[in-house]
């Protein structure tokens, strides 16, 4: 693969990568995995 043809498709999987990300923000599901994961730091040390 060229190199111009592999920056190409990098940058094409960033932009879908990042839309994702706002897509997922935009519908709040942000809030559910922050609240997941100090679910499961408490959960590892030992406080919940």
């Amino acid at each position: 693969m060229s190199c111009k043809k592999k920056a190409a498709a990098q940058v094409v999987l960033l932009m879908a990568g990042a839309a994702m990300l706002c897509f997922g923000v935009w519908r709040g599901e942000a809030a559910t995995v922050l609240s997941k994961a100090i679910k499961l730091c408490l959960e590892c040390v030992g406080i919940g």
